[in-house]
């Protein structure tokens, strides 16, 4: 484990600042051209595959290298170190998963590209993630930010199962979700997540927390907004009251 651990390190420290350019340069370009998958998947990105293993094939780097480097970590074993790990695997087994197994329409599709694209960027972030965690005393940002990523994980586990129960075994179609954070926004689900990676990086105070808390938003904010448009322009009776991300706001 020490020489794979000397030899990831270079990699591991580039790793979030590669995540926060990356940032920077979605955000803009999602706000303009919608990622092909989903409710917005569409023909003219190559290759497509279903969107149940797509979702396996794009998280599984988040799991395994994530707990590969997590375990070479020097300070694996710490207090910290191991309850921050949890919280990472945690999401991410669910993600990866259970979310997968529970998808509903199985005729969905998804672009290939999007998935190499998100293999790389787990692999990175995974690797940056799992090798930045350290020990350190047990303070106020810890607790705030493990609080946070329960609330924002609850929120985002609950709206995926509102919008499961929305269909019937076999039904692929789309209807208004109501109820939970759906009385509020468009996109709970994703508002969850967001939640739940700014508290991680409370907890953890690391640049490659915050590099990916900056990028989770980066990237669903603008799928949010979509998503939002989306509904409005397909139900005439959606409520005009909902935000698409931030209640009462935004």
């Amino acid at each position: 484990m020490t020489t794979f651990w000397l030899s990831i390190q270079p990699f591991a420290h580039v790793a979030p600042w590669v995540v926060l350019a990356s940032a920077v340069v979605v955000f803009p370009l999602l706000l303009v051209v919608t990622a092909p998958y989903g409710r917005h998947f569409r023909p003219g990105w190559g290759p497509a595959m279903s969107s149940r293993l797509g979702w396996v094939a794009m998280e599984w780097p988040s799991v395994f290298v994530f707990a590969l480097v997590w375990l070479a970590n020097p300070a694996f074993g710490t207090p910290m170190v191991l309850s921050l790990g949890a919280l990472w695997l945690a999401h991410y087994l669910q993600r990866t998963f259970v979310f997968s197994l529970l998808l509903r329409g199985s005729v969905k599709r998804q672009a290939v590209l999007t998935v190499v694209m998100a293999n790389v960027f787990n692999l990175l972030n995974a690797t940056g993630n799992a090798a930045a965690l350290a020990d350190r005393p047990l303070d106020l940002a810890f607790g705030v930010g493990v609080a946070l990523f329960a609330v924002g994980f609850a929120l985002n586990v609950h709206s995926d199962h509102r919008l499961r129960s929305l269909r019937a075994p076999g039904e692929s179609g789309y209807k208004i979700p109501y109820g939970g954070g759906f009385t509020w926004v468009s996109a709970p689900n994703y508002l969850g997540e967001i939640v739940e990676w700014i508290g991680f990086a409370l907890a953890a105070q690391t640049l490659a927390a915050w590099a990916f808390a900056a990028f989770t938003f980066a990237n669903l904010a603008p799928r949010a907004l979509a998503n939002h448009r989306w509904y409005r322009e397909k139900f005439p009776d959606y409520p005009g009251s909902r935000r698409a991300l931030i209640p009462f706001l935004w």
